[in-house]
């Protein structure tokens, strides 16, 4: 449940709250909005949460207490109904500006990885991405440069001054990338990998978490709630397609999740259309349908020459390709009250 405090409500008040949540042994989290604080319990039984609500109500610095029903909590709309808007070196994810992630797939050398990032931030991308370790399906395909890779990203960060967002594959790794990356990143396939979910929830790094391709929105959401519940809110959703009969691409992008999670949760959320559809021709398209439909940034894959590269070629843009999307989204964006 949580427990909404009067505008007025002092820190007395709040400190005298959370020690009587303590001692009857509940997990808190707070969430200190422009107006209201908000404290998240968990753990309370549901036989008992009817005497609890009037219980709390009854104190004259509680607004009121709402229960929740759902199976994720922290990250539920209700916990932080302003939304949450992360703050990564100075650039906002979840705020009125479009957040635009853009870089190659794989790191595959300093000259590719550093003309790359050079021209992505002339053409106005906020974050550069890049993987260092890279999950493949075949044992026998390029799987990352590794901690070099990690060096190489922090190296371009310095040149171009954009925050860096790399993927982390196991929970031996999650101390070595926090080292170099600004935000970590949780692929699809790691999106039920819980100890690496609670591994993360140790950190205090932003993380984020791209949807399962089979998984629901539901099952993505909860995935979140065990990164929050150890401690760590700075989340952001990534919704990359979800696997379906549909052959022609890679897999379907679902646009319905956009808005869907725009309702249910606070957490911002980024579309991945190179992964949603495989087709570096259909990517320009449905970018421009995600942020029309709500989303709070893209991340698009760059190369200078997406026919040579290591892994992920067929979806990366080529840079006049990206320049032009970067042209076509601005306009989409004003509509919708944002700006890049």
């Amino acid at each position: 449940m949580i427990i909404i405090l009067n505008p007025g409500a002092t820190e007395a008040q709040l400190g005298e709250l959370t020690a009587d949540l303590e001692a009857r042994g509940y997990g808190i989290h707070l969430s200190k909005g422009v107006e209201r604080t908000i404290v998240g319990v968990i753990g309370t039984p549901e036989r008992d949460k009817e005497d609890l609500i009037a219980q709390f109500e009854s104190l004259s610095y509680v607004e009121r207490v709402i229960p929740i029903l759902k199976p994720y909590k922290l990250v539920d709309r209700a916990f932080k109904p302003e939304g949450t808007v992360l703050n990564v070196r100075g650039v906002e994810i979840g705020g009125r500006r479009l957040c635009v992630m853009a870089g190659p797939c794989t790191v595959e050398s300093p000259e590719m990885l550093f003309e790359t990032a050079r021209f992505v931030k002339e053409q106005g991308a906020h974050i550069l991405r890049g993987g260092a370790f890279k999950p493949s399906t075949s044992p026998y395909s390029f799987h990352g440069m590794g901690e070099a890779g990690l060096k190489l990203l922090a190296e371009a960060r310095e040149m171009t001054g954009m925050p860096i967002i790399t993927e982390v594959m196991d929970t031996r790794d999650v101390e070595l990338v926090c080292r170099y990356t600004d935000i970590l990143q949780v692929g699809t396939r790691n999106m039920t990998n819980f100890s690496l979910l609670r591994e993360i929830g140790d950190t205090r790094v932003p993380v984020m978490l791209k949807r399962g391709w089979a998984s629901k929105i539901e099952e993505w959401l909860q995935a979140a709630e065990y990164i929050a519940s150890r401690g760590n809110y700075q989340i952001i959703l990534c919704e990359r397609g979800i696997r379906t009969f549909e052959t022609y691409t890679r897999n379907t992008f679902d646009l319905n999740a956009i808005p869907a999670i725009k309702e249910l949760s606070h957490l911002p959320v980024i579309a991945d259309p190179a992964h949603g559809t495989g087709k570096w021709s259909l990517v320009n398209a449905v970018a421009r349908g995600a942020v029309a439909a709500g989303a709070d940034g893209v991340m698009i894959e760059v190369h200078p020459s997406p026919e040579k590269a290591l892994k992920d070629g067929s979806q990366s843009l080529k840079f006049e390709v990206f320049a032009q999307m970067m042209r076509e989204l601005a306009p989409i964006a004003g509509a919708v009250g944002r700006s890049l």
